[in-house]
């Protein structure tokens, strides 16, 4: 009797807030990366199979892949597509109708705009390639004037995916805020997604984190397996995920910005390349990214407010540059065996 009543409470509360909300968010998608930097991947037509059969339903292009686009076409897989860095000068510095023209050549000729949820301008600019931070709000200010003409602009939300990084402060989460020296960039983009209801797009690592800093962030932290709570302002935070994202969160609106959703554009585990780099350890990490976020489960400051999450990525890469783990991130062989086994739902 003691179990039984807790639960009956607990369902009728539910019930409750279905009731009083009927439109409550549904769980947030998981997507995965497909990334294409390797001369031994299978042709798209077979990397969209395997796509579903596993029932992904969602997946980030790093660019608007002639070939990947015609293969998802039709699908009924959603799309988070990247524009290149080096394109960005063109479309800052042309006109509305040169970006409208660039986005029916070269992305709506080959998939319905109904498949796109997210574009992506450009990838890490503000510390990859900080020569492009200037051409990054006139960008997408030109892209989202050539959206508004084809009725797109609600229906596909731009953003520019960042390093989390780009954050000069990140703990205690309350502390989040951005560099100083990236401000005069990103403030006005943060006033471009208020303005168009658009998310702010996050690479979050927690293993980079965890390689760099041992002597601060513990393995089980970053892991999701800590059975330590750290507290900050009355909110309890077991892993680094969510203690980063919620430092975003709160850097934006130190800056006078509430509100703006956060997507994970990539996060991963690698399974091989160094300390820690392992297929049980991925697993690990990326079956709790996905049980939370088809559970829901938000974070300590946004609870209940799923986050929409990219695993990085479908296949391993061996022509990434960089450390050898950046080769090792994919979730399949190229055969199209698990690393590891996961569930996508």
């Amino acid at each position: 009797m003691e179990v039984v009543q807790p639960l009956f409470l607990s369902l009728t509360s539910l019930f409750c807030l279905f009731i009083l909300f009927p439109h409550l968010p549904a769980a947030a998608p998981i997507g995965i990366c497909y990334g294409r930097v390797a001369n031994n991947l299978p042709p798209p037509s077979t990397a969209v199979a395997l796509l579903q059969s596993n029932a992904i339903t969602a997946v980030r292009l790093f660019s608007p892949d002639p070939d990947a686009l015609r293969s998802l076409s039709g699908t009924g897989i959603s799309l988070l597509v990247d524009i290149p860095n080096e394109l960005l000068p063109s479309l800052a510095n042309s006109t509305p109708a040169f970006s409208l023209q660039w986005l029916q050549s070269t992305i709506f000729s080959l998939i319905s705009p109904t498949q796109i949820k997210y574009i992506s301008v450009g990838n890490e600019i503000l510390l990859k390639d900080p020569y492009y931070s200037p051409f990054l709000v006139p960008s997408m200010e030109n892209l989202h004037k050539a959206l508004q003409t084809l009725g797109l602009e609600n229906s596909i939300k731009l953003s520019s995916a960042h390093a989390a990084s780009i954050l000069s402060n990140s703990y205690p989460p309350s502390a989040g805020s951005f560099d100083p020296n990236l401000g005069s960039i990103i403030i006005p983009f943060l006033q471009f997604l208020t303005t168009t209801k658009s998310p702010l797009m996050v690479n979050l690592y927690p293993f980079f984190s965890y390689i760099n800093n041992p002597d601060y962030i513990s393995l089980d932290y970053a892991l999701f397996r800590s059975r330590n709570v750290e507290f900050d302002q009355n909110l309890g935070y077991e892993n680094l995920f969510d203690a980063t994202v919620d430092a975003l969160v709160y850097a934006m609106e130190r800056e006078g910005f509430e509100g703006i959703p956060v997507v994970v554009a990539e996060t991963g585990w690698p399974t091989g390349g160094g300390a820690e780099a392992s297929g049980g350890n991925a697993a690990v990490y990326n079956g709790n990214v996905v049980r939370r976020v088809v559970g829901n489960v938000g974070t300590p400051k946004r609870p209940g407010v799923g986050v929409e999450v990219y695993l990085f990525g479908l296949f391993d890469e061996n022509e990434k540059e960089g450390e050898g783990y950046e080769r090792h991130f994919g979730v399949f062989g190229v055969d199209g065996v698990k690393a590891y086994e996961i569930d996508f739902h």
